[in-house]
């Protein structure tokens, strides 16, 4: 797997230090420099905490990534609120508590409580781990992974308006973080990494030159943790690293990718998460010439619109009804049209951008599904696969309906190779982290 511990972005700031790790009395400490050449004691256990934040919810595993086993998961919900869950599971001991949790600072101290517990616990001290991973989301200007510094938090916050769902819990966690847990670094793995290799072609928007000079303005691209376990692990299915591969992330947030030798080279989403497939309440790809009619007609601001279409479009504006493709399935069953209608133009659009990347790479040798709804939704993989036959892509209803973990469900006759597999971006993270510890 060494293909996907990716190098630290080349245009890395002196802002963005590295960080020196060194061994004593056989436990990991750490500290800042500007060496760029040391290295984590391989005999020390690297313990890596990689976090998913939520505005009001903190998810986590930490791993031992000296085999890269999982020793932990948790996860932290309405944080901010009166009372907030605090769950974690170690093996088979689970341990849940109700207790207030003011942010995301107090949340990550919380975990660290209990995975120090004296009896399960797998730390003996909070000091013992590594670095604390965040899956980023959009650094615009900054794409890679980088400790977080200042000069990350403002490049974050330069594109709030462009991921207000994802940038400031992100900011507020990390700022917290650092003054609550000054002992251990954080560090930041953008989203859009994966996705600068794209050609400038697939890249740029007919836009004035200057919006694309001067404001960072082009086609992004998301869900890149999960897009880079697709390709590192279709690779080794499939036993080619020339594999073509699309990888279809379909969940509450969903992604097609084009992956060529294990890079990208075509993705739907854009210069933001709100664009490409519709999400489940974030509108998807949208005529920006609608929204001065929108305000006309309906006497709102831009930001109100804004929101509406980030809070309440995608599949949930569409139905009317929910985001979940479960309730419109449930709902289409009993002769819903608005459920059934979201769920035809959700699969319309997996189709369309499918299409367009089998051009794009001329031809695929699989196409992949993952996430919630990829690997769960077999309505969803057979209409995306229906009557595709004449460009190699031969469904068996039978395999697509037992589909159980990672798995084939093409027919014989299929050219193109149909899997299931399931994503593991917090792996990806974990990996990046120690390639950041490692320089």
């Amino acid at each position: 797997m060494a293909d996907t511990r990716q190098a630290i972005a080349s245009d890395a700031s002196e802002a963005c230090s590295p960080i020196d790790a060194f061994a004593s009395n056989g436990q990991l400490t750490l500290r800042f420099s500007d060496h760029s050449h040391s290295t984590v004691n391989p005999e020390a256990p690297v313990l890596v905490l990689v976090a998913n934040l939520g505005s009001t919810s903190f998810k986590y595993r930490l791993f031992d990534m000296t085999n890269e086993q999982c020793l932990a998961r948790g996860a932290v919900d309405r944080i901010g609120q009166a009372e907030s869950n605090c769950l974690v599971e170690i093996g088979d001991w689970q341990d849940e508590r109700t207790m207030p949790v003011e942010d995301h600072g107090v949340a990550v101290s919380t975990c660290l409580q209990q995975l120090t517990d004296p009896e399960h616990g797998v730390l003996g001290d909070a000091s013992e781990v590594a670095a604390i991973g965040f899956k980023a989301v959009h650094g615009g200007r900054l794409s890679g992974v980088y400790q977080v510094d200042d000069e990350v938090l403002d490049a974050m916050a330069e594109m709030n308006a462009a991921a207000p769902a994802h940038n400031p819990p992100y900011i507020a966690a990390m700022r917290s973080l650092r003054e609550k847990l000054p002992g251990i670094p954080l560090i930041a793995a953008f989203e859009t990494d994966f996705h600068q290799t794209i050609p400038a072609s697939r890249r740029e928007y007919a836009i004035p030159r200057e919006w694309a000079d001067d404001f960072h303005i082009r086609r992004y691209g998301f869900h890149g943790a999960s897009h880079r376990y697709i390709a590192t692990r279709s690779a080794e299915r499939l036993e080619r690293q020339d594999a073509r591969v699309i990888s279809c992330h379909l969940g509450g947030s969903s992604s097609l990718t084009a992956i060529a030798s294990g890079k990208s080279v075509m993705t739907t989403m854009g210069m933001t998460p709100q664009t490409g497939l519709p999400q489940n309440n974030r509108v998807g790809d949208f005529d920006p010439f609608a929204i001065p009619l929108i305000i006309e007609r309906t006497g709102k601001t831009l930001d109100e619109i804004l929101s509406q279409l980030a809070s309440h479009g995608g599949l949930l504006g569409l139905s009317n009804l929910s985001g979940d493709i479960r309730d419109l399935e449930q709902a289409a069953d009993t002769g819903n049209t608005q459920a059934q209608l979201a769920l035809e133009v959700f699969v319309q659009e997996i189709r369309r951008q499918l299409g367009g990347m089998l051009v794009a790479m001329g031809g695929a040798d699989a196409i992949v599904f993952t996430g919630g709804i990829g690997e769960k939704g077999s309505r969803v993989r057979a209409a995306v696969c229906e009557g595709l036959e004449e460009l190699g892509i031969v469904l068996d209803a039978e395999a697509n309906a037992s589909v159980n973990g990672e798995s084939t469900f093409h027919a014989p006759s299929s050219r193109i190779e149909l899997w299931v597999i399931p994503t593991n971006e917090e792996i990806i993270v974990a990996r990046q982290c120690v390639d950041v510890l490692n320089r």
